[in-house]
C-alpha cells in the first residue's frame, strides 16, 4: 500500500533531516509521522507505511518551476519521498488551477493507493480533489481521504462575532493598502469555505474526531465514509505535569489572539471584572502580536484591541508574548493558572489537547467540537457567554483542590485521546479499511 500525504506545511522531523526551514504549526502531524518512522525502525513484525509527502513552498521560491522530488534519508534505512510545489499560501483565498496540473504529475510519479489530505484550509485540497475525481473517472482507483481540521466555512460564519460594526468595516492605513480589514478577512474565509465545500464532495473517505465535524461532513458529503481518528500531539507535551503550587497565580494564558475569531476582544471586555476580584490577574497571549505595532502597520482590529486595553486600564495586565516554540509553549502552559480558549468556533483545538495532556486547568467556550473533547465541569470548565468567565475563574482560583482535580481528570482524558500508539494503530486500520 502506498500513501501520499498532502500537508499544509513540512513536518519538523523531515525538515530537519532535509535541511529545510519549518514552522511550529501543525506539530501534531509531526508527532504522527514520528510514530510511523519509529514503527518502521523498531517493529519488524508489522509492515509500516512510510508515506510520501507533498508540501507547499512559497510561490516566490524560484528553485522550483512546478514541483521537485527529493528522497530524504530519515536514518535506519527509512527514506521519505518529498514533493515540494509552489503555492501562494499567503493568499489562500485565491485558487490557482495550475495546481491541478502539478498534482496530476505528482500523483502520476508517486502512484499512491491513497491520497491523504490533511485539512481543508488551503486551495491545494481542492486541486488534489479535482485531480483525484478526474483520474478515477478515467479508470484509476485512487482513494481520497480528507482529514478535517478546522472547518473554514463555519469559521467564516462566526468571524465577526462580538465586534461592533465600526470595527468590522473600519480601516487603518495598513488595511487600505492591503485591502485586508476584518470585513475583507471574513470574505476571504467565505471564499476558502467555498473551496472547502467543493473539495469535500470529492472525498471517498473523511477523518474527524468530533460530533461537530461529523455532522458537517455528513451534510456536505453523505456518501463518504467517516472514520473517527484522534490526533497525536507533539512529543514535548507528553512529559510534565501542572502543579498549582508552582504556577503563576491568577495568570490566564491564551495560545492565540491575532484575529477576531479567537475572541481576544471578548476576554478584554471582562478583564476589569476579573481584576476587581484579583488585582494581580494577568493575561498572556502567544502568537503574532498585532497590538504593539506602529501606526502605519497596525490593523484596525489590532487598534481596537489596543483601545480596549487603554480604556479598561489593562496595560499592566495584558502581555503579548509573540510566537513560541513547543518548549516555550509548554512553559507557558505549566506556569499559568488557567488556559483559556475564547474562540467563536473551534473544531478540535490542539492547544486544548496540549494543555490537557499537561494537566492544566482549561476554561473554554462551549462552541463547535470542544464539547466532544472533554466533559464540562469534570475535565474542563465551559461557558456559553463570556460574561460567565469571571465567576468560573473565581471558583477555580479560590479552590486549589478543584483546579488540581480538574487538571488531573483532563490529563487522564487526554492521555487516552492523544495516545500516540493507539492513534498510529487507528491510522493504519483506516488505511486497511479503505484499501
Amino acid at each position: 500500500m502506498k500513501v501520499l500525504w498532502v500537508c499544509n506545511s513540512l513536518p519538523r522531523t523531515v525538515a530537519m533531516a532535509a535541511g529545510r526551514s519549518y514552522s511550529n504549526k501543525e506539530g501534531w502531524l509531526d508527532g504522527a509521522l514520528g510514530k510511523l518512522i519509529q514503527s518502521n525502525i523498531t517493529d519488524n513484525d508489522r509492515d509500516s507505511i512510510i508515506p510520501a509527502l507533498a508540501v507547499p513552498v512559497h510561490v516566490k521560491n524560484k528553485e522550483i518551476s512546478e514541483y521537485r522530488r527529493s528522497d530524504i534519508d530519515m536514518g535506519s534505512e527509512c527514506i521519505i519521498s518529498l514533493y515540494e510545489y509552489r503555492e501562494d499560501v499567503d493568499h489562500p483565498e485565491n485558487y490557482n488551477s495550475n495546481l491541478e496540473q502539478v498534482f496530476g504529475k505528482i500523483i502520476n510519479d508517486c502512484k499512491p493507493d491513497i491520497v491523504h489530505v490533511f485539512g481543508t484550509e488551503f486551495p491545494h485540497t481542492l486541486a488534489v480533489s479535482r485531480v483525484e475525481y478526474k483520474l478515477n473517472g478515467s479508470g484509476e482507483n485512487i482513494r481520497l481521504l480528507i482529514g478535517l481540521q478546522g472547518i473554514i466555512s463555519e469559521c467564516a460564519l462566526k468571524y465577526t462575532d462580538g465586534l461592533p460594526r465600526s470595527v468590522i468595516y473600519g480601516k487603518t492605513f495598513r488595511d487600505r493598502v492591503r485591502k485586508d480589514n476584518v470585513a475583507a478577512q471574513q470574505m476571504k474565509f467565505i471564499k476558502r469555505g467555498e473551496y472547502e465545500t467543493e473539495a469535500i464532495t470529492y472525498a471517498t473517505d473523511i477523518t474527524g474526531r468530533t460530533e461537530f465535524d461529523r455532522s458537517w461532513a455528513s451534510s456536505h458529503n453523505p456518501k463518504a465514509t467517516y472514520h473517527h481518528m484522534n490526533e497525536t500531539m507533539r512529543q514535548e507535551f507528553y512529559e510534565g505535569t501542572w502543579d498549582v503550587t508552582e504556577c503563576d497565580r491568577h495568570v490566564i494564558f491564551m495560545s492565540q489572539g491575532d484575529y477576531s475569531l479567537k475572541g481576544l476582544h471578548k476576554v478584554l471586555s471582562v478583564m476589569p471584572k476579573i481584576i476587581s476580584k484579583y488585582p494581580d490577574a494577568r493575561l498572556r497571549v502567544a502568537g503574532i502580536d498585532i497590538i504593539n505595532k506602529d501606526p502605519i502597520r497596525i490593523t484596525y482590529y489590532g487598534k481596537y484591541l489596543s483601545q480596549l486595553i487603554k480604556d479598561n486600564s489593562l496595560t499592566d495586565h495584558v502581555t503579548m508574548i509573540g510566537p513560541l516554540s513547543a518548549e516555550q509553549m509548554k512553559r507557558e502552559y505549566l506556569n499559568c493558572n488557567t488556559f483559556l480558549i475564547a474562540s467563536s468556533v473551534e473544531n478540535s483545538p490542539n492547544s486544548m489537547g496540549e494543555a490537557m495532556l499537561l494537566g492544566v486547568p482549561v476554561v473554554a467556550a462551549r462552541v463547535g467540537g470542544i464539547p466532544s473533547m472533554a466533559d464540562d465541569n469534570t475535565e474542563v470548565k465551559m461557558y456559553s457567554d463570556i460574561d460567565e468567565l469571571p465567576d468560573i475563574l473565581d471558583k477555580l482560583w479560590s479552590d486549589d483542590g478543584e483546579a488540581t482535580e480538574l487538571g488531573a481528570a483532563a490529563m487522564l482524558k487526554a492521555g487516552i485521546t492523544h495516545n500516540a500508539e493507539n492513534n498510529l494503530n487507528r491510522l493504519l486500520e483506516i488505511y486497511e479499511e479503505i484499501c
